[in-house]
């Protein structure tokens, strides 16, 4: 995509200088933004565009442009694609919509696709707002545009209004490429990030995704990423497909929504956006390359109240904020006025204000002590400020600069609201390696994602193989005892338990057994046999198995074929009552195995019957082993035994779509499933 992304050639079909057009604007565009090359019009009723030569077609061009932007509609596109690859054109940008966004255009994107694709011609859109390479001056972009000074992020979004506002921002944010994706016929969001990561100048990759797509190409991106130390923001819209196809399950509700797409972009060192706002902060932060550190923040401010707020969101995001070793605390006291607050968070009031090397001195003792591994400084710059108060902001500007100069780890600065922060100062901290982040509660977010361990090209790379081997398609429910079987199998505990077609073989299995027993329906039909009434606990003597029994079988809410028949053997039955020994009691935690999300997943949650209410879960790629499942169990807080089931569950369930087992009763010596259901791979 280097043709793409830096054209020294470019064509602009349907050249026109018609106000407010994507062709007049594109053509205005890389005369504000000084392009260099050769750019030509095509349209066959001009002979120039803008004082620009303009050509009938692309065949009548002086040579096969670098890139080729597309701005006529839509049911003309796919030969212009054709004719742009047959020629050994570089990229094309098609803007139109009217293609895979509605019914009457999937046609017209398939043409399109099939075009690009027959000459491997790489195509950003359709139904794009284009794309923009800062450094090459290059605007491919359909929209009004100013000349923005490039930087380092790159951006790449399928809505096109994101990239417009980013570009028209004012919060230290230097852009070195920004790309409206739209459909993404042909070049899609991994493609643009794995190319991006190895580009020169590019230190940091904000996405907007809105479309799972493709799990493994996504994890072989990531991966280019963490090789080349690209750093990687992203923000997620729209409801994910994950646990579609378990909705019968309570997979389907704990892992759904975003949940295996975050621990994806988690597992990958990558940081989870709340918002477009913190998309661009996040990227903007993680653009400035600083040296890494994994331990401890400490917040500094002249503000009791904004120290207070910034340990609140501390807490509430998981940053740990360490206390000051008693050296720190007794160098910072000779220091500060005795109406400091020495503590961490810092407030060390603005009586300091405008004290050059006070601050500096504060900054360094700070970073100095040994639970610190990165210093916030809460810092405002209201908008207006002149003559003598102008001075002031500006010393205080100086000391945080001159404190992250001698700082023995990373300074970085955020304003307490989001407009406190102006674009000249926030350029001059960023110049200097100090991000400058705008609103307190993205500060602390940004703090805290900065401390992030990261990822392991390797780990990713492992994923996307499981994504790529993993089957596909929904196939036959198992009954309870058939899954518990395909477990028992496998090495996985489970409960005793005995199938019965009759009330003699319920007995027969009650006898066998250690009292009190459970009865359960088990067919492929009954996932959830407590809301449905499918279930006696607790039974005790025959006469209760037989009434069980009775009650189960007959139910009409619950009734199956096949259980009345005395000649079927337990092996033939695919439903039947299920008799059990109870299991001793211990923490009711859901493990299972789904496929659908964009990679292959296991989750765990706490709460058996309740997980969905509790709302406690840990979600791990696969393949994972078991002291990486133990890592992310810990935060629930649970036993060894635990992660120990968990990975032999995973293990089981490598042949299956989806396996849930809910409860696990999990001890500390070890644990025990209770229930069971699980889905084949369709045939």
């Amino acid at each position: 995509m280097d043709r793409l992304l830096n054209p020294s050639s470019i064509a602009v079909v349907g050249a026109s200088e018609r106000a407010e057009t994507y062709a007049s604007e594109t053509l205005l565009n890389l005369e504000r933004l000084g392009f260099e090359g050769e750019v030509w019009g095509v349209n066959p009723r001009r002979s120039s565009v803008y004082g620009r030569p303009c050509f009938p077609s692309l065949s009548d061009l002086p040579a096969a442009p670098d890139a080729v932007v597309v701005a006529i509609p839509a049911a003309s596109v796919p030969p212009v694609i054709e004719e742009a690859g047959r020629l050994g054109c570089g990229g094309a940008v098609v803007y139109g919509a009217g293609f895979g966004e509605t019914a009457a255009g999937v046609g017209l994107e398939e043409e399109l696709r099939a075009a690009a694709n027959r000459f491997a011609l790489p195509v950003c859109g359709p139904n794009c707002d284009g794309l923009i390479s800062l450094h090459s001056r290059a605007a491919l972009w359909g929209d009004a545009l100013a000349a923005p000074q490039p930087g380092h992020v790159a951006l790449v979004s399928q809505s096109g209004n994101l990239v417009v506002n980013a570009l028209a921002t004012r919060r230290g944010l230097r852009l070195h490429t920004a790309i409206s994706s739209g459909n993404e016929a042909v070049v899609t969001t991994p493609d643009w990030v794995e190319h991006l990561a190895g580009v020169d100048g590019v230190r940091s990759i904000a996405l907007l995704v809105e479309a799972d797509g493709d799990g493994a190409r996504l994890c072989d991106a990531l991966a280019a990423c963490a090789d080349a130390g690209v750093g990687v923001a992203v923000l997620k819209v729209g409801a994910s497909v994950a646990g579609a196809a378990a909705a019968a399950a309570h997979t389907g509700a704990v892992a759904g929504d975003h949940r295996v797409f975050r621990a994806l972009v988690e597992e990958a060192g990558a940081a989870w956006a709340a918002d477009v706002h913190d998309l661009l902060e996040l990227a903007k932060a993680l653009a400035v390359r600083r040296p890494t550190s994994f331990g401890g923040t400490a917040i500094l401010t002249c503000s009791g109240g904004d120290s207070g707020l910034g340990a609140d969101e501390a807490s509430r995001v998981g940053l740990p904020l360490p206390p000051l070793a008693p050296a720190t605390v007794s160098a910072l006291r000779e220091r500060l006025p005795a109406a400091a607050t020495v503590a961490n968070p810092l407030d060390y009031t603005a009586m300091i204000w405008g004290e050059v090397e006070t601050l500096r001195d504060l900054i360094r003792t700070v970073g100095e002590d040994p639970a610190i591994d990165r210093v916030l400084i809460f810092y405002d710059r209201p908008p207006g400020i002149a003559n003598n108060a102008l001075a002031s902001w500006e010393a205080v500007e100086e000391g945080i600069l001159a404190g992250a100069a001698v700082s023995p780890v990373p300074v970085m600065v955020a304003s307490t609201l989001p407009e406190l922060l102006d674009d000249e100062s926030a350029w001059q901290f960023i110049a200097a390696g100090v991000p400058a982040v705008a609103g307190l509660r993205t500060g602390v977010a940004v703090a805290r994602a900065l401390s992030a361990p990261p990822a392991s090209s390797d780990r990713l790379r492992a994923i996307a193989a499981a994504t790529r081997d993993r089957a596909v398609g929904d196939g036959r429910w198992l009954a309870e005892h058939e899954a518990k079987a395909l477990l028992r199998a496998r090495g996985v505990p489970v409960v005793s338990g005995l199938l019965a077609s009759n009330e003699d073989e319920a007995v027969e299995a009650f006898r066998s057994l250690a009292s009190p027993v459970a009865l359960k329906l088990s067919a492929p039909e009954v996932q959830h046999k407590t809301a449905i009434g499918a279930i006696e606990l607790g039974v005790e003597d025959e006469a209760g198995v037989r009434a069980g029994f009775q009650r189960l079988a007959g139910a009409d809410n619950c009734r199956i074929r096949g259980i009345d028949n005395p000649t079927a053997t337990a092996t033939a039955l695919t439903a039947g009552v299920l008799v059990e020994a109870m299991a001793p009691p211990g923490v009711e935690v859901l493990v299972s195995v789904t496929r659908d999300g964009v990679v292959p997943a296991l989750v765990v949650g706490l709460g058996g019957i309740h997980v969905e209410a509790l709302d406690r879960v840990a979600i791990v790629p696969l393949p994972a082993d078991e002291p990486r499942i133990s890592r992310a169990l810990a935060r629930l807080g649970l036993p060894e035994s635990a992660a120990q089931v968990a990975a032999q569950i995973a293990a089981a369930a490598h042949d299956l779509q989806l396996l849930e087992c809910n409860p696990v009763l999990i001890h500390r010596d070890g644990a025990v499933v209770v229930d069971a259901t699980a889905k084949e791979v369709a045939t």
